[in-house]
């Protein structure tokens, strides 16, 4: 009995070459923001120390579907989206939870990296105004320009994400909107799936002159659950710039559904 059970954590614990290499390529591929691949994050961020007194606490699930569409055989249109739910218990009329503002991005984008290894994609971004409470959402529709620029060498990933949101309409008693967004990231792939990544996901208020500049470290790991390919990642978060009663720190996880083509 022994000796079954020994052999069949043995055969749970090891990994064949194949799969290892399978696992690398779709890590490398979740680490492209217009790889050519269906994915569906679900993001989950707790934040801590906002409100006035600095004992706020904000719960924000992102569910960000990623979805190619082939124009031919070298060029394809990426849909990105982010759907915030969020809760918050520091607004000024108590407890809030809802749906915030949606954001939908396109990128026209080439299938595959040059062979320097560089990625591009560039496009439009829409702001939706879904939010269900005021204080989740801005009230405003928004529109503007987005971009992606990168390169993949051997493990690393180095690049920026950017888009720059102007509000077009929505509420006349809402303030107007003019914020540029600036993510760069670097990623490193350990093998076995396992990716190490650094990103900010800094936005500039430009009605307001405020930086937001969150700073987030992060790791995760690529794994199959029977034909399902999925992504695990956990990561700390750290406000190096935020207005007065936003957050100053959090944690982050994030269950990603892949889809890679057959």
């Amino acid at each position: 009995m022994r000796l079954r059970a020994t052999v069949v954590a043995m055969a749970v614990l090891s990994v064949s070459p194949a799969v290892s290499q399978d696992t690398d390529d779709l890590a490398k591929k979740l680490a492209n923001p217009v790889a050519n691949m269906v994915s569906v994050p679900i993001q989950s961020n707790f934040d801590f120390g906002a409100g006035a007194n600095g004992h706020g606490f904000a719960y924000t699930a992102n569910i960000q579907p990623v979805i190619p569409i082939s124009l031919n055989d070298d060029w394809l249109i990426l849909s990105r989206t982010v759907i915030p739910i969020g809760y918050r218990d520091y607004s000024p009329g108590g407890d809030v939870f809802g749906l915030g503002d949606i954001n939908a991005s396109l990128f026209l984008s080439p299938k595959a990296p040059n062979p320097n290894g560089i990625i591009w994609g560039i496009g439009p971004v829409f702001l939706l105004p879904t939010a269900t409470d005021d204080f989740l959402g801005t009230g405003k529709f928004g529109l503007g320009p987005t971009g992606v620029l990168a390169k993949q060498t051997g493990p690393w990933t180095i690049g920026v994400l950017g888009n720059h949101i102007w509000s077009v309409a929505g509420d006349h008693d809402r303030a107007d909107i003019s914020q540029t967004f600036v993510q760069p990231f670097v990623s490193y792939g350990l093998g076995h799936g396992r990716t190490l990544s650094l990103n900010t996901e800094a936005s500039y208020d430009w009605k307001s002159d405020q930086w937001t500049v969150p700073i987030n470290l992060g790791i995760s790991q690529v794994f199959k659950l029977g034909d399902q390919a999925m992504s695990i990642q956990v990561g700390a978060k750290y406000y190096a710039e935020a207005p007065q009663g936003a957050p100053q720190w959090g944690i982050r996880t994030t269950l990603t559904f892949l889809f890679p083509e057959k």
